[in-house]
């Protein structure tokens, strides 16, 4: 009997003793948790990225990611037997310190077939660099974690297929490109954590802005608030000592330049919402930036019963003639049951440039517009600072909630509000700011809260018949 309880008692020793190194299962599992970790985690898209401001959480996710997937026991994607895939830092040294001491962190030691180092002793992989460690995977096969560094350069990127990589900071552009090409033919995932401290690099172009309309394409930002575990007093402390620029990025994990974004009240989360049947009595009117080497950017604006501005279509096209842009229009106009005249002409505004003539043409664009049904009107104020104060107060307003809401639907005037910076001489940079120009245009001529019609009765209606025909007999009309 004694013999029994003495097992039984090893038994839960060993029990305890995997439970207490098991840093995996303790994972976001407490009172506390870190829910923009979990938004991560259970985002099903295959290129994810953290921004995160230091010591925001981000790169526990990434090395939890990793672990979950080598193990195949990942708690909200579909799990593969013998995974491959690359732990990538910027250098040997900081893999060493940063992603390989929390992959080994996450790592029960019983979980380990194997490590292979690129320096150092095994038996204390910690203190040297490792280059593979084999993972007894839940499916009964091995995965493995290989780790690179971008100083190795792109050659030693090529070659392999993988399910993963996990860039932990951001890689050179032909590093990301080169993995890009690895996990194609697995159908694997990219997913980055990082701060931002290298401004407006490729990642801000490829992942923030998503200029190529990438639908795999997610981000999250993520900043000290955010980390559950950090005391209130230290993050105050920090704040304090940080200008405004800095704090942007080491805080918030925000892309910044000094020069800063025009527009620094938008936020994603607020001004941006899922597409919704709008009401006809909403219509207001079309916002037109003219282009044809440049995109020709147009919005189709509503404004509700309190004031509040709806964006809820676009057309946004570059090097396309007149004739297109016209057909384009009208074609969103036919799919939103737009408002018309009785000549089936539709309204819009435009920028005054567009009355201009020049030696290439005879007609303005105006011109060629209004020719083809769409009666653009050049008569819109075009000051900038007073335009973008406009902007702003839409953005802002009031009692807590924006007067300005951009449908999801809308992805170039979004991309132009997170990419609209000041230039050195104190005005916007000249640059992707085509919606931009055109939403000052549309907020400057002050729309109105529209006054809510009331669907009359088939008996009011008849009413209305009968009056009216007395009225043209009274005045002398058949």
């Amino acid at each position: 009997m004694n013999e029994i309880l003495q097992k039984i008692q090893a038994i839960e020793r060993e029990q305890k003793k995997r439970a207490e190194q098991d840093a995996l299962a303790r994972y976001n599992t407490g009172r506390k948790k870190h829910k923009k970790q979990l938004a991560f985690h259970r985002c099903k898209k295959r290129n994810r990225w953290v921004f995160g401001g230091n010591r925001s959480g981000k790169t526990e996710c990434g090395a939890v990611e990793a672990v979950w997937m080598a193990r195949g026991n990942h708690p909200y994607r579909k799990n593969r037997r013998d995974v491959f895939g690359w732990v990538v830092s910027l250098t040997s040294q900081v893999q060493r310190d940063v992603a390989q001491q929390k992959i080994l962190h996450y790592l029960r030691s019983d979980w380990i077939e194997d490590i292979v180092m690129s320096s150092g002793r095994k038996d204390a992989p910690a203190a040297g660099v490792i280059d593979q460690i084999r993972v007894k995977n839940v499916f009964g096969g091995i995965s493995v974690i290989g780790f690179k560094s971008c100083d190795q350069g792109r050659e030693r990127f090529q070659g392999s297929s993988l399910d993963f990589v996990w860039f932990d900071e951001e890689p050179p552009a032909e590093i990301y490109e080169e993995c890009v090409m690895r996990v194609l033919d697995r159908k694997g995932d990219i997913f980055g954590t990082m701060t931002p401290l290298k401004g407006l690099t490729f990642v801000y172009e490829e992942i923030y802005l998503n200029k190529r309309n990438n639908p795999q394409v997610w981000y999250e930002f993520m900043e000290w608030a955010d980390n559950p575990f950090l005391p209130k007093k230290e993050l105050e402390a920090l704040t304090e000592t940080l200008d405004e620029t800095t704090l942007q990025a080491r805080r918030y994990g925000r892309f910044c330049t000094r020069e800063g974004l025009v527009y620094p009240e938008f936020d994603e989360d607020v001004h941006v919402i899922d597409p919704f049947p709008v009401p006809k009595e909403w219509q207001d009117t079309i916002s037109i930036d003219p282009g044809l080497k440049n995109p020709l950017s147009a919005h189709w604006y509503c404004t509700d019963f309190d004031g509040n501005v709806y964006v809820v279509a676009e057309h946004y096209a570059a090097g396309k003639d007149v004739d297109f842009h016209t057909e384009a229009i009208k074609d969103i106009c036919d799919r939103l049951g737009w408002k018309r005249d009785s000549r089936g002409r539709i309204s819009a505004l435009i920028d005054p440039a567009a009355g201009q003539r020049t030696l290439a043409s005879a007609k303005s664009v105006s011109e060629l517009f209004y020719e083809r049904g769409i009666l653009v009107d050049t008569r819109v104020d075009k000051d900038v600072f007073a335009g973008i104060a406009r902007v702003k107060s839409y953005l802002k307003g009031g009692k807590g909630r924006p007067s300005l809401y951009i449908f999801r639907s809308c992805p170039c005037m979004i991309r132009e509000f997170k990419g609209y910076f000041w230039g050195n001489d104190e005005s916007p940079v000249k640059r992707d700011d085509h919606a931009m120009d055109e939403l000052r245009y549309y907020l400057m001529t002050r729309p109105h809260a529209c006054a809510a019609t009331e669907e009359k009765s088939g008996v009011a209606l008849d009413k209305d018949r009968r009056i009216r025909s007395l009225r043209r007999k009274r005045n002398g009309g058949g």
